[in-house]
């Protein structure tokens, strides 16, 4: 069975995009085949992971206006095992053209779950789904299609808890409305530094809220992860014995022990 994680802040600047394309291309070269969503208009998972957002002929715009099918909008990454629904600027006019079409929240899972009738069977072990950061149209239809779940992203700064209690809220409106079992999957501390008692206390702080729901495995702040995505790679292929390297790599395998322990 596929597993369907959207990956959401509503705050931006939290390590969402590189969380998406490290836990994929870890998740690939791991043997399981994996397909990232980029439904966020600034399209930055895309060219991290090095396509060109202006030159495409089709992204995940065409789906969600269903005019074009899964099989012409997906791309295969030079990593085996590793696709991508890319995104492009004129996602940014979706939510305004959707506004009045019925079932506008359930475009995107109307389009993934096309992918196994086109592919005659089983195409992907894991789907993640990168959110824009905000709480819009676009966001609400990757927490529709998040069948088992949503991961969140917390920076280890000031302020990381400021916006979870609206995020917390828009879960529960969609879990009541839309998608009623949407969960939290769990939550990824990122930016740490090891050296200040913020980022100890924010970690601790974020533990207390979200009992039993928050990754074991930090992820540092690393001048190597923020320099990848300007070469169009993942981390495992620009700078595979970095520390946020290991980290994502340690971070993906507890992803994928605690979703075996479940099934």
């Amino acid at each position: 069975m596929t597993k369907i994680y959207a990956i959401v802040n509503q705050k931006g600047g939290v390590g969402k995009t590189t969380s998406v394309i490290n836990i994929g291309a870890f998740l690939a070269e791991s043997g399981r085949r994996t397909l990232i969503v980029d439904i966020d208009p600034q399209a930055n998972a895309t060219s991290g992971l090095g396509l060109q957002k202006n030159n495409l002929p089709r992204s995940i715009y065409d789906l969600l206006l269903e005019e074009t099918p899964f099989s012409e909008v997906v791309y295969h990454h030079d990593l085996p095992n590793l696709d991508m629904l890319p995104s492009n600027p004129n996602l940014s006019g979706a939510e305004v053209e959707l506004v009045n079409a019925i079932g506008r929240e359930y475009r995107l899972q109307k389009g993934l779950a096309g992918i196994n009738a086109e592919s005659g069977g089983l195409a992907y072990d894991y789907i993640l789904i990168d959110c824009p950061p905000s709480l819009g149209l676009l966001t609400v239809n990757a927490l529709t299609a998040a069948r088992d779940g949503i991961i969140i992203p917390v920076q280890c700064e000031y302020l990381a808890l400021e916006g979870l209690a609206q995020l917390v809220q828009t879960i529960e409106l969609v879990r009541k409305y839309l998608n009623p079992n949407l969960a939290i999957r769990g939550l990824m501390m990122t930016m740490y530094d090891g050296r200040t008692n913020l980022s100890r206390q924010v970690v601790e702080e974020v533990r207390k809220y979200f009992p039993g729901k928050v990754f074991r495995t930090i992820v540092p702040r690393n001048i190597r992860l923020s320099e990848a995505p300007s070469y169009g790679q993942p981390i495992s292929v620009y700078a595979p014995s970095s520390p946020g390297a290991l980290a994502y790599q340690v971070l993906t395998a507890e992803l994928v022990k605690g979703d075996k322990s479940h099934e």
